[in-house]
């Protein structure tokens, strides 16, 4: 690992370099590995986008700003940001992981991110993690994406019938099927004010209903 890279590519050059090493370890390589770092980091992160989010948007809702904030927090974005620092060879893994490939994987190289910034807090400052944070999603809490676009469909079906004055949809499973640690579920949605009725599947109650809303909300566009 050539710290000099790794500084130049974080914009910061740590004081403690076992900070830096343990924030790049993953728990493959052994003890003294990243994770109760990424604890300190995902705390922090969620607590300065959202401070961030509430200066930068004063007439924004609060449940634009948690819509906006678990965007900008979530493991696709952090992963892009690891894709931008290029911290996919930096990581330190065990010989199995490395040989399977687990360094490309999206939620190490997001929980990476986590662990610098909470190992940035530790050898500097507040301040200092804070100013990372924002340098690295700069471009991102530049471009900020539209609320309304964040919406899940079970949230944008229940307004857009409350917005015509009609009941909220109901939702019934259908079947699960699958051993326990690969359930499938079927869900129905109906609306209670007609014979309107759409099924979603998914690997969870909650997905299967995400994807019933969405097609109820198809057949209603239609």
């Amino acid at each position: 690992m050539n710290r000099e890279h790794i500084y130049k590519r974080l914009g910061y050059r740590f004081r403690d370099a076992a900070l830096l090493e343990q924030a790049l370890t993953h728990r493959s390589a052994g003890r003294g590995h990243y994770e109760r770092l990424e604890f300190l980091g995902d705390s922090l992160l969620n607590f300065v986008v959202a401070e961030v989010l509430y200066r930068r948007l004063p007439d924004a809702s609060e449940g634009d700003l948690t819509r906006m904030r678990a965007a900008l927090v979530r493991e696709e974005t952090l992963g892009g940001v690891a894709n931008d620092l290029a911290l996919a060879d930096a990581v330190q893994l065990g010989g199995s992981a490395l040989k399977s490939g687990v360094y490309r994987r999206r939620s190490v190289l997001a929980d990476t991110v986590e662990a610098l910034i909470g190992a940035v807090l530790l050898d500097a400052d507040l301040e200092t993690a804070r100013a990372c944070i924002e340098r690295w999603w700069a471009d991102r809490l530049v471009t900020l994406p539209d609320p309304e676009t964040l919406k899940d469909p079970k949230t944008r079906l229940q307004e857009w019938l409350q917005g015509r004055s009609r009941p909220r949809p109901e939702y019934a499973v259908l079947e699960v099927s699958g051993p326990p640690h690969r359930q499938h579920f079927r869900v129905a949605c109906q609306l209670a004010d007609n014979d309107a009725a759409v099924e979603g599947t998914g690997a969870s109650r909650r997905g299967a209903e995400q994807n019933a809303a969405r097609a109820m909300l198809e057949k209603l566009d239609a």
